[in-house]
């Protein structure tokens, strides 16, 4: 088959970090990412199968990989070498299409009895990620033993598989599971009636959370932060009420809730007339789909006292005065995955039922801007790391021609 390998080589991982920080998504060319012919990933277990993917996306994670900035904090949850590609919509044998849910829990790797997050639900904090019948891997995608979807065939765990109505198409469908990662943020969130939110980034995660807070929330006013013109246009499209530059977010905030500025300290002739450096009050409830040094500073200081900040977008090492969180009480939540919701009326229902519902509803197949075959890697990072300014948003890998060639 064939199939992107990311390789465990040091001297090309600093290549692709050198790389990447030049020019994002540059990584490619020079890191240990490689087009390949593999060996189709012997199943785990009985119970496996074989998924053949269709459509499979490139999410930030992805890119900070390829371009060596993924944080050494997953090191121990991977094992080498392994094939990317955790957003999948694809085929099984018999023609059944489906998409991926990847977290690799207890169920997949045959661990009995489960970890406590595991049986009630919370998937994305198993306990167990480096155990049990599968080499070390938090999702499909970062582990040896299963392959990924950045291939023309992966296995997977039937637990892991959701089928997808007909009225999806593959492009809608791609857009489950990022849009699972959205809803999951929009519910930790718990915005309250009413209330101010704030959401800083336009790219994929930012905008699928958008959509989400709109259809599983009741915010009076949802202020958004984009880079470029068309992530202003689909934020005002999902439901943001005021899109701005992100330099412009703490003013932003101010007008929406009545805050009073804060002025930046200057050179010892007090505050600079009209820099504002934090807010007396502020939003309820700030959603940082970004994740940098930059957004997390935002969101300290436009979050009110005794407020909630959500981290959606995904960290690596970030510098970062803590003196607010702990004066303001602020409370700082990480949203990482998906499994089972508690909602507003006590029910609880599947993330990824949510989200293929919300796909569905919102048009979220539109967000596909560009699709590429797997020979024209290079060309898709880079088009994926610079979407934005490009005018995109998911860039995902085409394997539909690709899949029929080498059957």
């Amino acid at each position: 088959m064939k199939a992107l390998q990311f390789r465990r080589n040091l001297p090309r991982y600093a290549a692709a970090r050198l790389a990447g920080g030049l020019t994002p998504g540059r990584g490619a060319a020079a890191g240990p990412l490689k087009l390949t012919d593999l060996a189709e990933p012997t199943p785990p277990g009985p119970d496996w199968v074989r998924v053949r993917p269709r459509l499979s996306g490139i999410c930030g994670s992805d890119l900070a990989t390829v371009d060596g900035r993924s944080a050494r904090y997953f090191e121990p949850l991977v094992s080498f070498p392994f094939v990317p590609g955790h957003e999948v919509v694809g085929d099984l044998d018999d023609g059944t299409r489906v998409v991926l849910e990847p977290v690799l829990g207890c169920v997949s790797r045959n661990l009995d009895p489960t970890c406590r997050p595991c049986a009630e639900g919370h998937l994305g904090n198993c306990e167990h990620t480096s155990f049990g019948d599968l080499e070390p891997g938090i999702q499909t995608g970062s582990c040896h033993d299963t392959g990924g979807g950045w291939a023309t065939a992966f296995t997977a765990h039937p637990s892991q598989l959701h089928t997808i109505p007909d009225a999806l198409d593959d492009e809608a469908a791609v857009m489950v599971e990022p849009t699972a990662c959205g809803v999951h943020a929009a519910l930790a969130a718990e915005v309250p009636d009413d209330g101010v939110v704030a959401v800083l980034g336009a790219g994929t995660l930012g905008l699928v959370t958008l959509a989400a807070l709109r259809a599983h929330a009741s915010p009076r006013t949802i202020v958004a932060t984009a880079r470029y013109p068309e992530q202003r246009r689909h934020a005002a499209a999902l439901g943001a009420d005021h899109v701005v530059a992100p330099g412009e977010v703490r003013r932003a905030v101010r007008r929406a809730t009545g805050s009073r500025a804060i002025g930046a300290p200057g050179l010892g002739d007090g505050p600079t007339e009209g820099i504002v450096d934090r807010l007396t009050g502020g939003a309820d409830v700030v959603v940082d789909c970004v994740g940098s040094s930059a957004s997390l500073a935002d969101a300290l200081a436009v979050v009110r006292p005794r407020g909630r900040i959500v981290l959606v977008g995904m960290p690596a090492e970030v510098t970062l005065e803590l003196t607010p969180l702990w004066h303001r009480e602020v409370t700082l939540v990480g949203a990482y995955t998906y499994g089972t919701e508690v909602l507003s009326d006590g029910s609880t229902r599947r993330t990824f039922d949510l989200a293929t519902e919300l796909v569905a509803d919102a048009g979220l197949g539109s967000l596909v801007s560009a699709t590429y075959p797997l020979s024209r890697y290079r060309d898709a990072l880079e088009h994926a790391a610079s979407a934005g300014r490009r005018g995109a948003t998911k860039i995902a890998f085409d394997l539909r021609d690709e899949k029929e060639r080498h059957q």
